[in-house]
């Protein structure tokens, strides 16, 4: 695992205000990680509370942005170039105990993978933004997958994406 102690506040104050895009270019990044997976360079970045992912032609971006639509979408697929992108996000609500489990699960996760970044924010061992990417597993030319986690243990609330990349 790939963790890192930031030292900065939460730069997003609740999982609803989270936003989505896949136009933006580099934001100021708290913590990065560049790693080759299955042949494409991937940077993973931490934005406070939120993340960028940076893997051949996409620029995926969950954070927290002003004059954007606030919240993240369900599905979102698109074709860029040769790739094919499919995203999805969940929220959770959970109880306290059910939450710290969760968020136990999510550290051992990241523990286990080879290519992942995880920032753990003070005040809290549960206030976690974490990333994991791997190779796909489905069968095809090239692709990716990559998994992030953003836990806010002020309410209770994990927000969950999964993207799949692939090359067409």
């Amino acid at each position: 695992m790939h963790a890192v102690s930031l030292q900065a506040p939460y730069l997003d104050t609740a999982a609803d205000q989270l936003c989505f895009s896949l136009d933006l270019t580099e934001r100021p990044a708290l913590a990065e990680r560049e790693v080759l997976v299955g042949g494409l360079a991937v940077r993973m970045r931490l934005l406070g509370a939120s993340h960028q992912v940076f893997a051949g032609p996409v620029r995926e971006t969950v954070a927290c942005l002003p004059r954007a639509v606030r919240g993240l979408p369900a599905r979102h697929t698109r074709q860029l170039a040769d790739w094919s992108y499919g995203f999805g996000a969940t929220t959770a609500r959970l109880g306290p105990d059910e939450f710290s489990a969760r968020v136990a699960e999510i550290l051992a996760r990241v523990a286990d993978a080879e290519h992942s970044l995880c920032g753990v924010f003070p005040g809290s061992p549960e206030a976690v933004t974490a990333v994991v990417v791997e190779a796909s597993a489905e069968p095809s030319p090239a692709g990716l997958a990559w998994r992030t986690w953003h836990t806010y243990p002020q309410d209770g609330h994990i927000v969950s994406t999964h993207t799949r990349l692939e090359a067409r």
